[in-house]
């Protein structure tokens, strides 16, 4: 049985940590830019809490003060807060509705922009590659695959998975519909699965941070999912504006399944081209 005065303690330290966290993120965006407090407040003091095991500190304010002056550390509390768990086709229905209901929309076009927001280690902009280019549309298309994570990114660029990895994406992509082969996206070299040259040459892999930085295109496709869910409302406000910017009129904006237009201020622009895969067309 927990006594009064572990209760007492417990509620102590609750308080001190309530203070500690706008410090340590105030510390983060004045030192590196990186602009965490909108996130939701539980999620992020999780994502810390696992990074104060990592690098061996015991308190909030001794985590802050590790990563002020290093930067490496600064980098793996990155890894912590933006690399998602992903794969190549993860979620295999919402790459089969977007070759039967978004498609043949993108067929009609000149030319199509596709934004990945968030973009993570690149498994889901490899996808869409090698979607795109069954349905005879990536020699019209240009990928813009974003996200806060330098590394990240650069793991991102080189295309290497692992190869024991390759199993789970083949029965990923079959469920999708794909009528190929899957191993002829990639060639196999010791351990590791190195994807085809062809599936890079549309993409752009760049820095960008949904929090702080700004419109840089006008989009036909914006894929932003799983996301938001770790922002708090103002945040998602924010974020909300900043699609609704960068897309074309009647362009598809792709959120997770934990995501929702539901009470944004954009919510009215859009109508629901499949509700079960959040997928929406910008209308107005």
């Amino acid at each position: 049985m927990t006594t009064a005065a572990e209760k007492n303690q417990s509620r102590n330290h609750e308080d001190i940590e309530a203070i500690e966290m706008p410090l340590l993120t105030e510390a983060m965006f004045q030192r590196y830019g990186y602009d965490f407090r909108g996130y939701a407040a539980a999620s992020l003091k999780r994502r810390v809490r696992h990074a104060m095991q990592a690098e061996g500190v015991q308190t909030i304010s001794a985590f802050q003060e590790h990563v002020l002056h290093d930067a490496e550390a600064m980098a793996r509390f990155l890894d912590i807060v933006s690399v998602d768990v992903t794969a190549m086709f993860r979620d295999p229905l919402f790459y089969k509705v977007l070759r039967n209901k978004v498609v043949p929309d993108l067929r009609a076009l000149p030319h199509v922009r596709v934004w990945h927001a968030g973009c993570s280690t690149g498994e889901e902009v490899y996808s869409m590659a090698i979607l795109l280019h069954e349905e005879g549309l990536l020699e019209k298309s240009q990928l813009y695959a974003t996200d806060l994570n330098q590394r990240a990114l650069e793991r991102a660029r080189e295309g290497i998975f692992p190869l024991n990895h390759m199993r789970e994406y083949t029965a990923n992509y079959q469920k999708t519909g794909g009528g190929e082969e899957f191993s002829r996206y990639y060639t196999a070299k010791h351990d590791s699965a190195i994807l085809r040259d062809f599936l890079r040459g549309n993409i752009v892999w760049a820095g960008h941070n949904l929090v702080t930085d700004g419109s840089f295109n006008e989009f036909q496709m914006i894929l932003c999912r799983n996301v938001m869910i770790y922002f708090g409302r103002p945040l998602q406000e924010r974020v909300h504006r900043l699609i609704y910017d960068s897309l074309a009129m009647g362009g598809m904006l792709c959120l997770g399944h934990g995501e929702s237009l539901q009470f944004t201020p954009h919510e009215k622009c859009y109508e629901v081209a499949d509700r079960a895969e959040k997928i929406y067309r910008k209308v107005k």
